[in-house]
């Protein structure tokens, strides 16, 4: 009789510890953390940093593309042709520039030469006529005008005999140091100049800036475009985001580095993998600067969960519910 009474109480037993257990561990597993929150996929608006008239378009919403493809081209004739002018710009402030630097050639200098000697003799001849009229002046032989115009023809030929000694100087010398200063600075505005067009042609042709896919095809080819204008929109493959929120009272768990769990409601059994990232700093949807303690617990902190092996099936706005895993806490 007492062996049944025992049998039933170690039955009673087991029940109880198999119905404690799974009450500890219902209770482990609903202290987990949820959060519900949307993927966050980061889209381009893409335009042509110079305007134009657009001449093809290489792709069309819905196709993926990798970085660095060649989406669209404007008409490149008239780029190409500032591109043409540029370029003789620079040619001929350079060689301004190099005949400044150069200075004067050997001919020219024994050309300035030649004129200085060539003045010397000239001035000398009417230094000697001058003083063979003030003679004559003395003996009233010419009269005071005829003396006056030998004067001054003597005055004239030294006036020229200085001009030619000045300028085999500036020969000897060289470009004045400010002409070949204002000489390379156009030079180099030239170049400058140069650079910006060969910019400009390559800006219009536009490439990807990282993979992705065509989400809207805003213009047609043949369209007049002014720089800026928006003529693809392109969603990002990598990174991809999921943004959600936790309140105050859980905040701590969600700590920037912590790993998680996503699940969307399309494939519920299988879990995407994610990282916090971004944790913002201060509440959103606050009603008031100073709350009361039953008020604060309803405050929001936005958090940004990058999604380590995100696939083709995560899209823009998708909602999805994130998990945190048991056992895995931050302090």
């Amino acid at each position: 009789m007492k062996k049944p009474i025992a049998v039933i109480v170690a039955v009673a037993v087991i029940v109880a510890l198999i119905a404690g257990g799974t009450w500890w561990y219902q209770s482990r597993k609903d202290n987990g953390l949820t959060l519900y929150g949307n993927v966050d996929i980061r889209t381009v608006n893409m335009s042509f940093r110079v305007g134009g008239r657009l001449q093809a378009l290489q792709v069309d919403e819905g196709d993926a593309i990798k970085a660095g493809q060649t989406l669209g081209e404007l008409d490149h004739a008239p780029y190409e042709n500032a591109l043409q002018q540029a370029k003789a710009n620079v040619a001929a402030a350079q060689a301004k520039y190099d005949l400044l630097l150069a200075g004067y050639r050997d001919e020219e200098i024994a050309q300035a030469a030649a004129s200085v000697r060539q003045a010397q003799a000239a001035s000398e001849y009417a230094q000697n006529f001058y003083q063979r009229q003030q003679g004559l002046w003395k003996s009233r032989t010419i009269s005071a005008n005829d003396l006056e115009n030998a004067r001054s023809s003597r005055d004239q030929a030294l006036a020229t005999l200085k001009a030619a000694k000045d300028k085999l100087s500036q020969y000897h010398t060289g470009n004045r140091p400010q002409e070949i200063a204002q000489a390379k600075a156009s030079l180099e505005q030239a170049q400058a100049q140069l650079a910006q067009s060969q910019l400009d042609l390559e800006d219009t042709t536009l490439l990807a800036p990282s993979d992705g896919t065509i989400l809207t095809r805003a213009v047609e080819p043949g369209s007049m475009l002014s720089a800026g204008n928006t003529v693809l929109t392109l969603s990002l493959t990598r990174p991809v985001w999921v943004r959600a929120y936790v309140d105050e009272s859980n905040l701590n768990q969600a700590q920037p580095g912590r790993e998680v769990l996503l699940y969307t409601d399309g494939h519920p059994d299988k879990p995407y993998h994610g990282k916090i990232g971004f944790v913002s700093p201060t509440a959103e949807f606050t009603p008031k600067t100073v709350e009361t303690p039953d008020l604060r617990t309803d405050l929001v902190y936005r958090l940004r969960i990058i999604v380590t092996d995100a696939d083709d099936s995560l899209r823009q706005g998708m909602p999805v519910t994130v998990t945190f895993p048991q056992g895995d806490t931050h302090e």
